[in-house]
């Protein structure tokens, strides 16, 4: 058995507003135990219960946990908590799993104790703010990994971590990091499709700048989207072809990541010609975030500032001490045979 962990918050939900979501998380309570942990206001997280119903434990975030800045930590937090299962998935409330992506993730789970799959958008017509999200899934494919907005964990692991900082905003990197610096194994499975509803084309645009914003959790990929467009334009002026290459290499690159574990069934061909317009919005809204930091502080989210994006993982492993899991694995939350093999170890950056 597994558990299933949405985190929910919404400040007031029109009639209707989650109808699929409510038909997803019932043919999903089939196959695992589901816990929606809401920190929505009073009113929004009654009418919440009542849409759910039987086949949801609906749970309000646990009080200690309550005045995180970044709300979805709280909820994970919670729900694992709550969780009654070792093996336990978090994902936010547009992914979709179906039987055989859930069992995949259980499976992984016996030899991880952090597996990152692949978020993949539905296949069929996609509209080209999809194919342009889906370059960016390609081009961190080719360079290390897509962060999805899923992830599955054993609840030990998350419990001798202690939790994970609910006040900085890339909260999946922070979690990655956190079971990592901790002594965890994680996993990069790439080959684990999970499919994650296409946004609407003006949420895609209202993200662009807080996505650039993560990369202040990477430093390395920071500094270099950020020489992206005046090395193009110096390169310009001594060869006016340098633009087209530039975009060759964005689509190889992003090619590259496509043929990886399988991304050929998960990704259309026509998806990497797509590298260089997200490369290049990526190179410009670097700056437009260097400079929400240098002037606001951080990037808004939620109606608050948020100035750390992730926890560099030197901290964490001071913090920690990299002490390996002292963890019995037969507790009376563990559903599986307690066993951890080796694992693939994340090169989460620092």
């Amino acid at each position: 058995m597994i558990t299933y962990v949405l985190p929910l918050r919404c400040e007031a939900c029109a009639a209707g507003d989650h109808e699929e979501l409510v038909a997803y998380l019932r043919r999903l309570s089939a196959h695992a135990s589901v816990i929606v942990a809401d920190g929505s206001p009073w009113r929004a997280y009654a009418q919440h219960s009542r849409m759910f119903g039987r086949y949801v434990r609906h749970l309000p975030v646990d009080d200690d946990v309550a005045g995180f800045a970044n709300g979805k930590v709280a909820g994970v937090t919670t729900g694992v908590r709550a969780a009654l299962t070792e093996r336990v998935i978090v994902a936010d409330d547009d992914v979709r799993y179906t039987a055989s992506s859930l069992e995949a993730m259980a499976q992984a789970l016996d030899l991880a104790d952090l597996v990152i799959p692949q978020n993949v958008f539905p296949s069929g017509a996609q509209p080209w703010h999809v194919r342009w999200d889906g370059a960016r899934s390609l081009v961190n494919r080719a360079i290390d990994f897509d962060p999805p907005g899923t992830l599955g964990l054993r609840r030990s692991a998350f419990l001798a971590a202690g939790g994970y900082d609910g006040e900085v905003l890339f909260e999946n990197l922070e979690l990655i990091r956190t079971i990592a610096a901790t002594g965890g194994g994680v996993a990069v499975r790439r080959d684990i499709a999970v499919e994650r509803l296409a946004p609407t084309a003006h949420r895609f645009l209202e993200q662009r700048v807080r996505q650039a914003y993560d990369e202040f959790a990477r430093p390395r990929r920071l500094v270099a989207f950020l020489a992206i467009a005046p090395a193009t334009a110096w390169l310009t002026r001594r060869a006016r072809w340098a633009p087209i290459a530039v975009a060759a290499v964005a689509i190889a690159v992003a090619e590259v990541g496509r043929r990886r574990d399988g991304g050929r069934e998960m990704f259309p061909a026509i998806t990497p010609l797509f590298a260089p317009l997200w490369v290049a919005e990526r190179a410009v809204c670097s700056w437009l975030a260097l400079g929400s930091r240098l002037l606001r502080g951080g990037v808004p989210y939620r109606g608050r500032v948020l100035r750390r994006s992730a926890t560099p993982m030197r901290q964490l492993r001071a913090r920690h001490g990299m002490a390996p899991l002292h963890v019995n694995r037969h507790t009376a939350a563990s559903s599986g045979n307690g066993h951890i093999g080796t694992a693939a170890r994340s090169h989460a950056g620092s």
